[in-house]
Parts: C-alpha cells; structure tokens; sequence
C-alpha cells in the first residue's frame, strides 16, 4: 500500500484526452465527465461504510475516529490480513483499535482483543483516555510506530514488530513544547519526508488549540521520529481558509511538492481542504475543498482526518464519516 504520489493516473489521463476532444473511455468512464481534485489528485467517491461503533464488540461511547490504515502483506510473514486500519474512540477511556482485511473496500474484521493500547499503561500514565492512533512503518527497524494522544495536551510514541503488540517509547509532543496559552497538541501524524536544509527525514502535522479556543494545524520535523523540533507559528491557520477550527491533517506528495489535507469543522462546512506547502514547507498555497461531503448518510455534512492508500493501484481513501463523536469510518475511492 501507497500514498498516493505523483505520476499519471486514470483521472489525469482522462482529462487530458477531454481537453483534446478525443471520445476516449477507460473502463466504461467517458473522458468528457473525469474531474479530479486540487492539486491533481484523484477526485475521490464515497463508497462504503467499513466500521459502525454499534457492530464493534469493543465500544465504550458509542463514536469512533481518526483511522489509520497500513498496508502489512509485504511486512509481516503471517499478518492478519493484508490491511490493518487502526481507530479509537475519543471519548473516556478510548483505547487504540485495530481491525484487518484483505481490501481498502473492506469487509474488515474487529480485532478480538481491542483495545490494543488502553488509557492505563503502568508505569508510563494513567490518563483519561487515548485516542488519535496514526501508524507510521519505520523501514530502518522493521517497527510500527504508533503515535497517539492522552491527554489532549501529550502525543506519545510506542513501537510494535508486528502491528498488534506495541512496546511503550516515549513522549514526542506536549503543550510545553509550543507557545505559551496552547492548551491542545494532538491528532499527531507522522510522516517519512526529506527537509535537507533541517537535516530531518520526518514531518509530524498535528492540531494546536490555545486559549482563543480556535484549532490551527501545527507541524515539527525530526532526523529519527522520536526526538523533534516544533514550529512555533501555524503551518494553517483556521482563518486562513475562513474556519472556526482546522484538524486531522495529513500530508500528500505530488509532482515534487507537498500538500496538506485536513478538515474543517461542521460550523465552517465540513468538508476536507487542501494546502500546498511545498517541499521545504514554505509555501502556503490554499486550494480550497479538496472532498466534498455529502448531506446524507454517513457524512451528513462532515468528514474528517482522512488516511490515504492504494490497492492494486486503485487509490483510496479512509475517513471519518458524520458528526464529531456521532461517526463511522468510511471509504472514498478515486
């Protein structure tokens, strides 16, 4: 499984072949009607629901958020599945949820033993609740490394070899790291990403919130993933884009730059934005909505914290689904 980079797609080709009148079709689509996002990415489709709090064994408050999902058919010699989509409930106590499958189109099966990491981990903390799982496979070590919040003021770091059993690490983020008056940093991800000039090969995007209570995303780099540096000033600023509050950030890559997508709340529309920051994180280009949600179920005017991959080439991507601590995680295909 992928992110998805730059390099031609169905969609570009398409396009391409609108603009040049050709009544070409690939796979039934004609060219005339093919769209794509911002910045040239897939113009993603709602597809289905994969999890539902209510038809999951371990659920403690009725709401689940943030999915991750990682491809581990060509990392693990026995994996569950090819796919393993991690999640969490927000609310008191959390826990960090796995599930597996062997399609980004699901169906996917609830691990037996969630959660897999919970609220109290003697003697590291006792919070209460984790939340925000984000998955990042560290090819150097052979490890998954999990980061995850709890409090909302702490990210924290633990590192697995097969994905299901993690080992605690440390402390990579909290709100004495940032500017005096924050009161959040959470929803951390983090990502393999090359800043020469910082001598960092890891970007971390997460959300920041202070006592003007309005969420901006935030951004640090780092040379290992463990140890990093913190960029004072908001890499988005919710009045950038016209909204009370910006989260869930992820970063794509294309066509040699680097672009952060990340939601808005309901209040400002709901719906995923795109930003490009360029390759060295100087650019500040936004392009506007980059997923559109839908009135209707799931989303029901909001989707949020996207993970993206691709299956046999297909590009995909897993969200939230409906209004914060109301939701199920959803599919969009490009």
């Amino acid at each position: 499984m992928q992110e998805p980079q730059s390099g031609p797609d169905r969609r570009m080709f398409l396009r391409a072949t609108a603009v040049t009148g050709a009544a070409l079709t690939l796979g039934g689509l004609s060219a005339q009607t093919a769209s794509a996002a911002p910045g040239g990415f897939p113009d993603y489709t709602y597809v289905r629901t994969l999890l539902t709090p209510s038809q999951l064994k371990y659920n403690p408050t009725g709401e689940i958020i943030f999915p991750t999902v990682r491809g581990v058919y060509d990392k693990l010699a026995s994996p569950l599945g090819r796919y393993y989509l991690y999640y969490a409930p927000h609310d008191a106590p959390g826990g960090i949820c796995l599930a597996y499958g062997n399609s980004l189109e699901g169906p996917f099966t609830e691990y037996p033993a969630n959660p897999i990491v919970s609220n109290k981990w003697s003697p590291h903390y006792s919070v209460s609740h984790v939340s925000s799982p984000h998955v990042l496979w560290k090819e150097d070590v052979k490890e998954f490394w999990l980061y995850f919040h709890g409090e909302n003021t702490t990210t924290r770091l633990a590192r697995s070899e097969d994905g299901v059993h993690f080992t605690y690490d440390k402390v990579v983020l909290s709100t004495s790291m940032m500017p005096s008056g924050t009161t959040e940093t959470s929803y951390a991800r983090v990502f393999r990403h090359e800043l020469p000039s910082r001598r960092a090969h890891y970007v971390m995007l997460f959300m920041l919130n202070n006592t003007t209570n309005h969420r901006d995303i935030c951004w640090g780099w780092s040379a290992d993933g463990r140890n990093w540096t913190f960029d004072q000033t908001p890499l988005v600023r919710h009045s950038d884009v016209g909204a009370v509050n910006v989260g869930g950030p992820h970063l794509l890559t294309r066509n040699g730059s680097a672009y952060v997508v990340y939601n808005k709340d309901k209040e400002s529309g709901g719906d995923l934005m795109i930003t490009e920051v360029g390759a060295d994180f100087s650019l500040r280009r936004h392009l506007g909505v980059f997923y559109n949600s839908r009135s209707g179920p799931p989303e029901n005017g909001r989707s949020a914290a996207p993970s993206f991959g691709t299956d046999h080439g297909v590009p995909y991507m897993i969200f939230e689904a409906g209004e914060r601590l109301q939701g199920s995680i959803a599919v969009a295909r490009g």
